[in-house]
């Protein structure tokens, strides 16, 4: 027994850790990333430190299953912890361990170039536990399913605020190849504790992935007028404070929502930063350098966008810092209510996405949240 986990550690063993400490395999940048993840999400409650280092031990990097197999063990280890504390009426464990499996799951789901039988298990899983997390939670969770097109529905999660009068409701999208269960974990906590309802959605709805062409010709802005609808017919939701928040801002779909509809009270979005810079990119390829749209200049997109206006980015991400601050200077010259927060390494979450912070991140974001949507008076 010994000899054989010594195997599998050894193969795990190269490694290495960047400047920072972060964990890092040099030829798996996707790995590297989704293990940052998984650590920070220990944070919010979504992993436990221990369990991601002894997961990690027993993963055999040579292996092309290996990885999803062992987080998909230590995600069903956990998922059974959740269903015996729930058969004890240890409801706040069975959440806890649900939240977790869900996080793991979800690790199992991201790196490509696996079996399919193995994503299929763990998509399965991930919205298993998530399902059952929101059952039991106070106020229950409930599951929607949102017409998007003729052979596609989005499926989203909802998560009630505790309290009763109408209040305001933040919609947190996942960028397109992503799962709304892992923005259960990200998100849930900080908009309870401000008194604010969530509604997770993804582009995926049902299906465990979906092909590009299947979303060709189809716009998310008319989805997320649907979303609206929905909402706006719900009980205990002021349909005057609805927000809309991009997972990671790794694109620009959400602001193309926000400034598609003006029924939004406030948006956490890219602002049209990465249209902006696709197309550059485009132009540059070809040749044509009359029509590059430089990354520091306020586009169609964030002109379009009526309500107050948050983007947030890492000082060590894709985009460079520099081009980010005088796109941040120009977008407040022309918006009454629009500001760019740089992330610096020396604080963190100063990575792509904010994966290595996510928490003093979204403290960021949802304070800023709380003072334009105005939330009821009387939270603890």
């Amino acid at each position: 027994m010994h000899d054989h986990c010594g195997a599998r550690g050894a193969s795990s063993s190269s490694v290495e850790f960047d400047d920072k400490g972060w964990p890092a395999w040099p030829d798996r940048e996707d790995l590297s990333a989704e293990f940052i993840k998984l650590l920070a999400a220990a944070q919010e409650g979504g992993s436990t430190v221990s369990e991601c280092w002894l997961t990690l031990s027993k993963i055999n990097l040579a292996s092309e299953r290996s990885w999803s197999e062992e987080w998909i063990k230590t995600a069903e280890l956990n998922e059974a912890r959740a269903e015996h504390s729930l058969l004890n009426n240890n409801l706040v464990t069975a959440r806890r361990n649900w939240l977790r499996a869900t996080t793991y799951f979800h690790a199992a789901v991201r790196p490509p170039g696996y079996a399919n039988d193995l994503l299929d298990r763990a998509v399965a899983g991930m919205r298993r536990c998530a399902t059952s997390f929101l059952r039991t939670r106070l106020p229950a969770g409930q599951v929607f399913s949102i017409p998007w097109t003729e052979d596609l529905s989005l499926q989203a999660y909802y998560l009630p605020s505790a309290f009763r009068d109408d209040g305001p409701v933040i919609v947190c999208i996942g960028e397109p190849g992503s799962y709304k269960e892992e923005l259960i974990t990200k998100y849930a906590g900080h908009a309870s504790e401000r008194g604010f309802s969530l509604l997770a959605v993804d582009l995926l709805g049902t299906e465990t992935a979906l092909s590009p062409e299947r979303l060709e010709g189809h716009k998310f802005e008319a989805a997320m007028s649907r979303v609206l609808d929905l909402l706006s017919e719900r009980p205990g939701v002021d349909s005057t404070r609805i927000a809309i928040v991009a997972d990671a801002c790794s694109s620009s779909l959400v602001a193309r929502a926000a400034a598609s509809d003006a029924r939004f009270a406030a948006a956490v979005c890219d602002a049209g930063i990465w249209d902006l810079h696709e197309r550059s990119f485009f132009h540059r390829q070809v040749g044509d350098d009359t029509q590059i749209c430089w990354i520091e200049e306020a586009n169609a997109i964030s002109r379009s966008i009526e309500c107050p206006l948050l983007v947030t980015a890492g000082e060590a991400g894709w985009l460079l810092p520099g081009a980010l601050t005088k796109f941040g200077d120009q977008l407040s010259s022309i918006h009454r209510d629009a500001s760019l927060i740089l992330f610096r390494r020396a604080e963190t979450a100063a990575m792509q996405g904010h994966i290595d912070n996510p928490t003093l991140a979204n403290e960021v974001i949802f304070d800023w949240l709380e003072d334009r949507l105005r939330p009821r008076k009387g939270l603890s």
